[in-house]
């Protein structure tokens, strides 16, 4: 029914222009802004819906993967933006960088998670 659709997904912000200036200036990614919504355009023309909620509480879980080469290379750049890793302990425990060495472990891909300024967690994992 819905195979050739072209679906996207959503989250909520509680300031969308604070959002955007983070998405757009931090990570680097196009967005463009339409009635108060932003979408941000990814490789492969994806996009995802960003929408202001005024009772916005920030995702318990990730809500967004950005894939890269150099999971090292990823955190080290956005170190440099400002951007602060999340750091974990016990069963996803990350290093001092942040990241959760999962390949060396057994215990899935490299992922180092960070939030954006609503709260939301978004991470990089290599691929």
């Amino acid at each position: 029914m819905f195979k050739s659709t072209h679906a996207f997904s959503g989250f909520s912000v509680d300031n969308i222009q604070k959002a955007k200036a983070f998405y757009n200036q931090t990570l680097g990614l196009d967005v463009s802004e339409d009635n108060n919504l932003l979408w941000l355009h990814t490789d492969g023309d994806k996009k995802t819906l960003v929408y202001q909620k005024d009772n916005h509480e920030p995702a318990t879980f990730t809500i967004l993967n950005f894939p890269v080469d150099d999971i090292n290379k990823a955190v080290d750049e956005l170190v440099k933006r400002g951007v602060k890793f999340e750091h974990y302990k016990g069963n996803i425990e990350t290093d001092e960088k942040g990241i959760h060495r999962g390949t060396r472990l057994g215990k899935g891909p490299n992922v180092a998670w960070f939030k954006d300024p609503a709260g939301n967690i978004l991470s990089v994992v290599e691929e």
